[in-house]
């Protein structure tokens, strides 16, 4: 090798050894002519005679080649990280236009039916009033007549016999009683669907939370209620002392509908399962139970608590919970939207936390935690979505 070119550099290197054994990087010259790297470590020799040294050349090819391989796969595995994050953010933007484009559908559909179904129903609610007072009037004069005709007609008393008339008298007022009841379940029932799909536009409301969780029941009692092969739901209502609740009405009324869904989804399909087993074994089949548990923590924080004894959540699924579009349901029966929409307006809208405890064959507990108020928020957390939801399998 030659370093000629290098020579006044190779003299300066020489005057400031230092003797620390330092390397530097110098470009050598083979005898071909071709140039290539040289790693020249220079360091004074400890002679009575000054000015001499010790020089080591090494040739670093192929660890510069190296060098330059790492760097390429490093210049790549950023531009992959790169284009993962651009991903994510565009699957992210696209989860919240589908959120947010459902919620308005949800909103439009909500207030035409309410208005279709309002209508009628203040119609019937309105003149059960007359209704009544109109039945009541007309059993007093039927008493009247039975009171002053001591002795009716053969017709009177074939047509009396005919349609029962002590049962009609006893019952007419049990009906109308009940249409009453019907109507007002109707209205409860329209101003839960009106509870639960408004959300204030952009704005941050005070709002009761326990309100919002009824609503939500209300609308989920058609799948709570007893079926042909399958007994009553349980809902245990462990409600605490919450204030109001800074937050997105709408938004947290979505959280509760999707986290209660899964659990009697998660109950029913426990329910196939031990009914077949308690057929074949001639065991007992368990019970179906859902708790809906609130606590205020530390004054200004609340936790919300959904449980279900139903079949719980393998750990190959937990992992995945949050990626948008995976569900294991049937196809038509899940969008695998709702974890991840319930995650993006806990965490990312609420400034709170997500966490999921899950033992397979038990059963799920999801803890919601959002402040009491949204007007001095925290700083949204920084992690991935896979950190943020915290999963547990319980021993």
């Amino acid at each position: 090798i030659a370093l000629k070119d290098e020579f006044p550099l190779l003299q300066a290197l020489l005057r400031q050894a230092s003797g620390d054994g330092s390397p530097y990087e110098l470009l050598g010259r083979r005898r071909s002519g071709g140039m290539f790297p040289v790693e020249v470590t220079v360091a004074p020799l400890r002679l009575k005679r000054e000015g001499s040294y010790t020089i080591i050349l090494r040739d670093i090819t192929l660890r510069k080649q190296a060098e330059e391989v790492l760097q390429e796969a490093e210049a790549k595995d950023l531009k992959t990280r790169q284009l993962e994050q651009t991903l994510k953010e565009l699957q992210q933007t696209q989860l919240q236009l589908v959120h947010s484009e459902k919620m308005s559908s949800l909103g439009q559909l909500v207030a035409g039916v309410a208005h279709e179904i309002n209508n009628p129903v203040n119609f019937i609610y309105g003149n059960l009033n007359y209704v009544e007072d109109y039945v009541q009037d007309l059993m007093d004069m039927v008493s009247c007549y039975r009171q002053e005709m001591a002795v009716p007609s053969a017709k009177v008393l074939a047509k009396s016999k005919t349609i029962d008339l002590d049962y009609l008298m006893e019952d007419l007022p049990k009906i109308v009683t009940s249409m009453r009841g019907g109507a007002e379940r109707i209205t409860e029932i329209v101003k839960s669907l009106k509870d639960f799909s408004h959300h204030g536009g952009a704005s941050l409301k005070f709002v009761d939370l326990h309100q919002g969780l009824e609503s939500t029941l209300t609308i989920l009692r058609g799948r709570l209620k007893e079926k042909a092969r399958r007994p009553e739901i349980r809902v245990t209502r462990q409600y605490g002392d919450l204030p109001k609740v800074e937050c997105y009405p709408g938004q947290m009324n979505q959280v509760f509908m999707n986290l209660l869904t899964n659990a009697i989804d998660a109950l029913e399909e426990k329910w196939e399962a031990q009914e077949t087993a308690a057929e074949r074994n001639g065991g007992s089949p368990f019970i179906p139970q859902i708790v809906v548990r609130t606590t205020l923590v530390k004054g200004d924080r609340v936790q919300l608590h959904i449980s279900d004894n139903g079949v719980g959540i393998p750990d190959h699924v937990k992992r995945r919970m949050l990626d948008p579009f995976f569900t294991t349901k049937p196809v038509g029966k899940g969008t695998g939207l709702g974890m991840a929409i319930s995650y993006q307006i806990v965490v990312e809208r609420h400034h709170g936390s997500l966490n999921c405890v899950s033992t397979p064959g038990m059963g799920t507990r999801f803890l919601i935690e959002i402040p009491v108020a949204q007007t001095t928020p925290q700083a949204a957390p920084t992690l991935s979505q896979d950190a943020a939801l915290k999963t547990h399998s319980e021993k």
